[in-house]
């Protein structure tokens, strides 16, 4: 394709063309027009002009006396202000000056005037008494405005006053005139004020007053002649019943309540329905099943007669309708219920014919919305309704309901159906593998909100599908469910095409859940590798922490050690000397949760020196958020075992002092320099002012070496038997054994500083250590992983650069060397490691020549670095 000649680019000065041009002049023409014409002229800047020698007090009297309705209008939302600052001469000399501006006030100012009101209540800059003599007449005043909204928003001020008012000023400023206000011959306005007051002032006065003063007027507008002040009456009832208790709700309020509900308005048939469904507490058996009972048939036979409004609000209220009648209806009622609800789930759904929306009529386009929200109401009510049946009948009764639901054609029905899905899950209890193909079906929904609802629970619904809803660990169920994990890459890749990336690092901040529900060879092959690309290659920075996050407890889990060097190695060799100066900040990260996440030793081991060789990074971002780490990396050191330790990190630090050139990362190393001296060094022995922190770091070591014992035992178990332990046999071992809550003298422990771990001799010792540490790659982190978001947050908030949180210390009772964490057979280790080392330590080589700019490129090439194991002190 030929690049256009410069002839034809050209602008054509043509006639066509240039009347084309004239008219779009003539448009910009007459879009400046308003703008001139709202330019001031000189004498109107004159009259808004303001001396500025004015007090606050002065400036508003002024404005409110001669100013402008705009101007006015500020004075009246500044109200609050001159309220707080001076208070006695706002209520000389500027509140008459607001209320003879409020008799004349458009709109916009009597609103701001409401609000104001309001806001000077809740600041309680005058007391109650004060308020209500100098404001609360103002506020009566305007109740009746001609503006529905201007009524409305006094009327919320006042219903705000009556709660702090006594009840001296309530019966004669506000009762006492209500009983005027309410009659026939007062506006529909009036009456509908009067309704709203009077389910306020129920709760303010004793039963005697309710019900010589306040019931009579109830019960007048009750039965008004007009429907919407019946309406509004109706839905008062139930505040009113609260107020004046069970009996004379019975003999009073239930009476009226049954004659509403067979008003000739729809209105307040619906307001009479949901009043009596909210006063279901109130009324006893008898009450509910010879009053109420009847009228909710009644109203349930006749609404799909009725307008639509009315089955949007049954639909809404049937759980809570069910739920209050349960036990009271007979065999036949109960079905026909059910059969109702089952309806309700299904309308509007025989009459899809796949026709254009732009061809179906308004009126259709209107009415399927509304079928739309009733069936997203089932939905809400699903739970409610298993509770109806009986869970255990819910296969027979509610199955396919809930098939029709999980696969309904609108997004809102599957959105709320999938919030749902864990109440369900935990009232199916060992049922609930009856839905797990739901499950699959909401993880493969093609719409994200639908996903976003689900995996707010996701952890939870697992632990229910893999326990099989029983409280007792027992057998993995999930092996049952094949699709489950192709379902959970595909709604990850999904998420992650998406925009939504907050959606994405919901998801993977969930997924730290899997090491508890499928086995750890799945999450390697399936998952750790896509966390991996996440961290490397997505362009949003807390979805890559979230992958980073979410990677290290994978790991923390990983119960082969050949696949956890793998992932070691990959993680300092492709983000902590990886080209991109991006990859290197991520590699910070990831020692953050690996600090976080792991025992002090295992962080000592394999990452405390990739990690500080960063202070010779060439970007000096890098070497900043190292220094921000430095504090939390020194707080994983034991002294005297990790000694040689403190000194490299003292060396790395005492050359960035000397060699920094980047002045905001020297300010931020000189920060850091004070915080790691106040720090106090965690000692091999157990102290008292760290002893709760040694002794979860205790317990993370303990965790760790039962991995490296489990996997070593079952390679000598299969040498010996010549087979492969089977996934059963496992299952069984480790149901049959529960995880210690210390460590057991039988346990052969590595002291550190020794070349080697002593193993037992004795074989029942191993096979006890083998059935106890078969117990921790489910028990164990069932146990604990609650327990890992508290022990996040407990750190994070008490932040590692203070002295406590710094001096984290491990156990000299139980700790892990260099070689607790080697697999006993050399043959075992990775092909891609040398085979005289476990996992070598990284150290950058602080000789070869980097070019800066070039080393901050994602472009450029690798830093060489030499590999060190780290070597146990004597």
């Amino acid at each position: 394709m030929h690049p256009p000649s410069p002839a034809a680019t050209a602008m054509d000065f043509s006639q066509n063309s240039l009347f084309g041009y004239m008219e779009d002049l003539q448009e910009l023409t007459i879009i400046e027009r308003p703008v001139r014409r709202s330019l001031k002229t000189p004498e109107e800047i004159e009259r808004l002009t303001v001396d500025e020698d004015l007090s606050d007090i002065e400036r508003a009297v002024y404005l409110l006396s001669a100013g402008q309705d705009i101007q006015g209008t500020s004075v009246i939302a500044n109200l609050p202000f001159l309220m707080r600052q001076n208070p006695a001469e706002t209520l000389r000399r500027v509140l008459p000056k607001v209320r003879e501006a409020l008799h004349v006030a458009g709109v916009e100012m009597q609103l701001t005037a409401a609000v104001s009101f309001l806001t000077i209540l809740q600041d309680e800059s005058v007391s109650v008494h004060t308020y209500a003599h100098s404001f609360l007449q103002v506020i009566l005043l305007h109740l009746e405005h001609r503006d529905a909204g201007v009524s409305n928003a006094w009327l919320e001020t006042l219903l705000s006053v009556i709660d702090v008012l006594p009840k001296d000023t309530l019966r004669h400023e506000i009762l006492n005139p209500l009983v005027s206000k309410a009659q026939l011959s007062q506006t529909v306005q009036s009456r509908l004020v009067s309704c709203k007051i009077l389910g306020k002032l129920t709760n303010k006065f004793d039963a005697l007053v309710i019900k010589r003063e306040i019931l009579p007027l109830v019960k007048s507008l009750c039965q008004d002649v007009e429907y919407e002040v019946r309406s509004c009456m109706c839905r008062q009832l139930e505040n009113i019943a609260q107020g004046i208790g069970t009996e004379l709700t019975k003999s009073v309020v239930l009476p009226e309540l049954i004659e509403l509900s067979r008003d000739e308005g729809s209105s307040v048939r619906l307001a009479a329905f949901e009043t009596l469904v909210n006063l279901l507490d109130i009324f006893d058996t008898d009450d509910r099943s010879q009053t109420i009972l009847p009228v909710v048939k009644s109203f349930c036979e006749k609404s799909f007669k009725a307008d639509e409004s009315i089955l949007i609000s049954l639909s809404f209220h049937l759980g809570k309708l069910c739920h209050g009648l349960y036990g009271i209806f007979t065999p036949d009622q109960h079905l026909r219920f059910l059969e109702f609800y089952k309806k309700l789930c299904t309308l509007g759904l025989q009459q899809e014919n796949g026709h254009n929306e732009n061809q179906i009529p308004p009126q259709i386009l209107e009415q399927e919305k509304k079928y739309i929200s009733v069936r997203k109401n089932c939905a809400y009510n699903f739970p409610a309704m298993i509770v109806f049946v009986d869970p255990k009948n819910f296969h027979m009764e509610l199955y396919s309901t809930f098939f029709c639901l999980c696969h309904d054609p609108e997004v809102p029905v599957r959105y709320t159906i999938a919030i749902c899905f864990y109440e369900v899950s935990k009232l199916l209890n060992s049922g609930v593998y009856l839905i797990h193909k739901e499950l699959i079906t909401l993880l493969q929904d093609e719409s994200l909100e639908v996903l976003d609802a689900l995996i707010d629970h996701l952890p939870e619904i697992l632990e229910l599908m893999s326990t099989g809803g029983e409280s007792s660990v027992q057998e993995n169920k999930l092996s049952s469910l094949p699709d489950l994990v192709p379902a959970l890459t595909a709604a990850e890749q999904r998420a992650a095409a998406s925009l939504k990336w907050r959606t994405h690092e919901k998801l993977l901040q969930k997924y730290a859940c899997l090491p508890q529900v499928i086995s750890s060879d799945q999450i390697y092959y399936r998952f750790l590798q896509r966390m991996f690309t996440i961290m490397m290659t997505n362009n949003v920075l807390p979805v890559q922490k979230a992958a980073s996050r979410t990677l290290c407890i994978f790991l923390r889990y990983n119960r082969k050690q050949e696949q956890r060097h793998e992932v070691i190695q990959k993680l300092i060799e492709q983000l902590g000397q990886g080209k991109s100066y991006w990859n290197r900040l991520r590699f910070l990260d990831t020692c953050e949760f690996i600090i976080e996440i792991f025992s002090k030793s295992f962080f000592c081991k394999y990452f405390f020196l990739p990690a500080i060789e960063l202070t010779h990074d060439p970007v000096a971002n890098v070497r900043m958020k190292l220094c921000y780490l430095l504090p939390k990396v020194k707080s994983t050191l034991k002294i005297p075992a990790d000694k040689h330790l403190l000194q490299q990190l003292e060396m790395c630090v005492r050359k960035l002092l000397c060699q920094e050139k980047d002045k905001d990362v020297l300010a931020i190393v000189k920060r850091t320099v004070l915080e790691l001296d106040r720090m106090e060094m965690s000692m091999d022995a157990f102290q008292k002012k760290f002893y709760e922190k040694d002794l979860l770091d205790q317990e993370k070591e303990r965790e760790e070496l039962l991995l490296l014992e489990m996997e070593q035992l079952e390679k000598e178990k299969q040498q010996n038997d010549g087979r492969p332990m089977s996934e059963k046999t496992f299952e069984k071992k480790r149901r049959d054994s529960k995880t210690p809550t210390s460590l057991p003298k039988s346990i052969p422990i590595s002291v550190p500083g020794s070349s080697s771990a002593t193993p037992s001799t004795s074989k029942e010792i191993k096979k006890s250590k083998l059935i106890r540490s078969q117990s921790f790659n489910n028990q164990a982190f069932h146990a604990k992983y609650g327990n890992l978001d508290k022990c996040t947050t407990s750190k994070s908030s008490t932040a590692a650069y203070t002295p406590s949180v710094s001096g984290l210390s491990k156990t000299s009772m139980i700790s892990l060397t260099d070689d607790s964490f080697r697999t006993r057979n050399t043959n075992s280790a990775p092909s891609s490691f040398s085979s005289n080392t476990s996992l070598p330590s990284t150290s950058r080589g602080t000789g070869n020549s980097v070019d800066p700019k070039s080393s901050g490129s994602k472009d450029t090439q690798p830093r060489k670095a030499t590999l060190k194991s780290r070597k146990s002190n004597p």
